[in-house]
Order: C-alpha cells, then sequence, then structure tokens
C-alpha cells in the first residue's frame, strides 16, 4: 500500500533536488517544491486512503465497547441491578 507513496516522494525528493542545485534555481524554490508537489498533496491521499481503517478501528471500538457494556449488565435491560436478595418483611 505504501510503495506508491514512497516512490512519489523519491521523485519530489529529485525534483528538489535538481532546483536546489539548478545554477537557475534556489533553496527556497526547492522546498516549495517539496512542500507543494510533495508533503500537502501526498498528506491528503494518505489520509483519504486510511479512511477504511479509521471506520473499522473506530467499529472495533463501538463493538468493544457495547460488549463491555452487556457483560456489566446480564440482563440486557441497562438499568442498575437492585439488591439480590429481597427485603424482608415484617408481619403486622
Amino acid at each position: 500500500m505504501y510503495i506508491v507513496p514512497i516512490a512519489w516522494m523519491y521523485v519530489v525528493l529529485m525534483m528538489a533536488l535538481a532546483e536546489a542545485l539548478s545554477p537557475h534555481g534556489s533553496v527556497l524554490g526547492a522546498i516549495v517544491t517539496f512542500t507543494m508537489y510533495g508533503l500537502l498533496p501526498l498528506s491528503i491521499v494518505l489520509y483519504v486512503m486510511g479512511t477504511p481503517a479509521r471506520r473499522r478501528a473506530r467499529r472495533a471500538a463501538e463493538a468493544a465497547e457495547a460488549a463491555a457494556a452487556s457483560a456489566a449488565a446480564p440482563d440486557g435491560g441497562g438499568h442498575a441491578p437492585g439488591e439480590a436478595v429481597a427485603a424482608e418483611r415484617k408481619e403486622p
């Protein structure tokens, strides 16, 4: 999954290096090239590509939370459990 972003960063790094070492280029131009052609688009692409994984992690966390909540309330009613033994009534 990460082979394309790694290759893209290599290409952008070579572009920035060529910009910095060119007689008509500058280091500032190389930094701008690296940022605008590399870091910014790559961060957007990786964010979009990571959306399904974040969604799966969120659903797994919600499922684990629901399992923990159902383990705490065995009757599944969602109410706090009452006393296990009924109170003793006094005869009038």
